[in-house]
């Protein structure tokens, strides 16, 4: 069965867990370790076995806030970061490696392992929290920034169908209005015919005008009445002036 694979970070974690803890215990032991004068019920104080603890943390406290803290640019900062956090971490360093150095001596081991071991404890902590550093810096930089975009509003345009298209694109013609000739009416035709036809009967004047007799009829023209006076006139009567 394969394991699965454990990243870089995790074995970062790890080392610095490992180095951390390894640190600590040692310099607590150191602080067990006897003077040469001292009496066999010697044991430590109090005060030595918490400062036994304080230099490791302090050297890892230095280094994180040494690479951890965004410091602001300027001559006065990075003084201050690197005259004053650096001693700091040196001096803890350098407490702690003796504290290592010490016990690997009580211990028996030889010089050069007393030399190099404790670089080796230490070092583990330092350099598995420069890639604990390292490491978060390279995913902060991955991940993209959220950006708000505002909504983009779009308006879609109807196009027309493309019946409605041929139709409005198409040029209406218009048909040419007929001529409607206007017959005569009745009584226009038997009018005329009666004109024509002076004197004539009236089935003539029918047939004439092309319509029934009752029609004709009822259409013709009235012949104007002559109103003759029943009294002529005479010739002007002069009248007689008789002289008295």
């Amino acid at each position: 069965m394969r394991m699965p694979a454990v990243s870089g970070r995790v074995w970062a974690y790890i080392g610095a867990l490992l180095g951390g803890i390894v640190s600590i215990a040692a310099n607590v032991a150191h602080s067990y370790v006897p003077p040469p004068d001292a009496p066999p019920d010697w044991s430590p104080q109090g005060g030595a076995v918490v400062g036994a603890i304080f230099w490791p943390v302090a050297l890892f406290v230095a280094v994180e806030i040494l690479a951890r803290t965004p410091w602001p640019n300027g001559r006065r900062w990075t003084l201050l970061r690197f005259g004053g956090l650096v001693p700091v971490a040196g001096v803890a360093a350098f407490v702690s490696y003796k504290h290592l150095s010490g016990l690997l001596a009580f211990y028996g081991e030889d010089g050069l392992t007393a030399i190099l071991g404790p670089l080796a404890v230490d070092g583990l902590m330092v350099m598995a929290t420069g890639a604990l550093l390292a490491t978060a810096r390279r995913v902060t930089a991955a991940e993209p920034v959220p950006v708000t975009v505002p909504a983009a509003v779009t308006v879609t345009a109807s196009e027309p169908t493309p019946d409605a298209a041929a139709d409005a694109t198409k040029v209406v013609k218009a048909a040419p209005a007929k001529r409607v000739t206007r017959k005569p009416a009745s009584a226009e035709k038997v009018a005329k015919a009666a004109a024509k036809l002076p004197g004539a009967s009236l089935a003539a004047i029918a047939a004439k005008a092309g319509v029934s007799e009752s029609t004709a009829r009822r259409h013709m023209p009235v012949p104007p009445v002559a109103v003759a006076s029943a009294i002529a006139p005479g010739p002007a009567e002069t009248p007689t002036l008789t002289a008295a």
